[in-house]
């Protein structure tokens, strides 16, 4: 008798595509969020595996805080195109017009301001159900969520109040008004997003590999010098070569110094690393509550 096995990957990748099948069969008005990162390329590739030839019956969803990186908007707009997907966008900068975000004084970066952006659209559209590919492995709080992650309605998180998942089986029922958020990369690390992008020969935006930045060194890392970041007086601007790990609100988003000009070295440097990828990212270094009280409030 001979017997199939999968490695690992194929095993997260099969995982992810009964998820995402799920969504289909359960929710009315599920939506894939697609900022154009590294992790929902992946959902992209899923997501295509499990409903090709059909189209993928879900449209894109995509906050924009205005902040950021261009060549990450020019990946997602021209990847959506391609899949022939819908892609809404709703930008932060519309929700503070209209009041449905209200920026505290002297508050820089626009990270808190996407959760009322993200229950607008949410409640706009009707979506009963929103996939992301956030992953356990990132930080503490994303480490409590299950795959299925209920939210009330008012589109907040209570990691006490989760449904239990046991062989595989899940607890979709909502009442009208509720929502989930759906995890497919839940058992996914940094190393298989990568190992599975070359294996599947994904492209990603240019700026995951080394290229030419003006930085500055801020609280231990290096942040890309922009309208929005103007070095500070005493401050030495250096043009480095670096690439980023994970990106973000530019003004929060911290370069690496790297060499790396190809995925197969993007997975020598990640084997050897010490710092996780958000270690590199200003908004979780200031405090490990402070993302788990923006996903209580509503954030992704």
């Amino acid at each position: 008798m001979n017997s199939y096995h999968l490695d690992h990957l194929q095993y997260l990748e099969t995982e992810a595509i009964h998820v995402m099948r799920e969504v289909a069969a359960e929710f009315e008005r599920p939506a894939l969020l697609f900022s154009g990162g590294k992790d929902s390329i992946c959902l992209l590739r899923l997501a295509e595996k499990a409903f090709r030839p059909s189209d993928i019956p879900m449209p894109f969803l995509n906050v924009d805080t205005g902040h950021h990186f261009p060549e990450l908007n020019e990946f997602r707009d021209r990847r959506a195109i391609e899949l022939g997907g819908k892609l809404i966008i709703r930008k932060v900068t519309d929700a503070i017009a209209s009041g449905i975000a209200t920026p505290s004084p002297g508050e820089i970066s626009r990270n808190r301001l996407q959760i009322p952006t993200l229950l607008a659209a949410i409640e706009e559209f009707r979506f009963d159900c929103c996939i992301g590919g956030a992953r356990r492995d990132e930080e503490k709080s994303r480490a409590k969520e299950r795959f299925f992650s209920f939210r009330d309605s008012f589109g907040q998180w209570d990691p006490k109040n989760q449904r239990p998942e046991i062989w595989n089986l899940y607890n979709a029922q909502i009442n009208s008004g509720e929502n989930m958020r759906v995890f497919p990369l839940s058992n996914w690390t940094e190393m298989d997003v990568w190992e599975y992008i070359k294996r599947e020969k994904l492209e990603v935006p240019s700026i995951y590999f080394s290229h030419q930045r003006a930085c500055v060194r801020r609280r231990g890392q290096w942040l890309p010098v922009n309208d929005l970041i103007p070095p500070k007086p005493g401050e030495t601007v250096q043009n480095l070569t670096v690439r980023v790990r994970t990106i973000g609100d530019i003004i929060s988003t911290g370069c690496v110094e790297s060499p790396a000009q190809s995925v197969d070295d993007i997975i020598a440097e990640i084997a050897a690393a010490r710092v996780t990828e958000r270690g590199s990212r200003a908004d979780d270094q200031s405090s490990e509550a402070a993302m788990e009280d923006r996903k209580k409030a509503g954030y992704f």
